[in-house]
């Protein structure tokens, strides 16, 4: 009997791995970039209210002020929060425990793992979890 059905497995396995471990890296410089990105607008528009006496309670252009700065506090936010869950997910990946769900075990769906790489749920655990919780 020859081994070279169990080694075109473990070949297709390891590519799979190299890909998810591809696709979570991508996702992670694209995400390092938006933090960047949002760092600069949110050093501008400090620096840009550092220039003018703003009352944010009684200038007509305060309220869009602070509203500005508090959008991009909240992406900074999430993109922090996406940042982790994808570091997270990088773990899980190198120590061989991606694609389990860690409330009960069973292999996430590959569909759910394309549309959320860094879930750490299946579908049937996720949708007993409380929406803002990010797994």
């Amino acid at each position: 009997m020859s081994d070279t059905p169990r080694r075109d497995q473990q070949h297709d396995s390891q590519s799979i791995l190299v890909a998810v471990h591809e696709r979570l890296a991508a996702d992670r410089a694209d995400t390092l970039a938006r933090m960047a990105a949002l760092g600069r607008d949110f050093d501008g528009i400090v620096a840009a209210n550092a220039l003018v006496a703003v009352d944010d309670e009684h200038d007509p252009e305060g309220g869009a002020t602070a509203f500005e700065r508090a959008h991009v506090t909240s992406l900074l936010t999430q993109a922090r929060e996406h940042l982790d869950e994808l570091d997270r997910a990088l773990e899980r990946l190198e120590h061989g425990e991606y694609g389990r769900c860690e409330s009960c075990g069973t292999t996430i769906p590959p569909e759910r793992l394309e549309a959320r790489p860094a879930a750490t749920t299946c579908v049937t655990c996720a949708g007993h979890r409380p929406r803002h919780d990010p797994r």
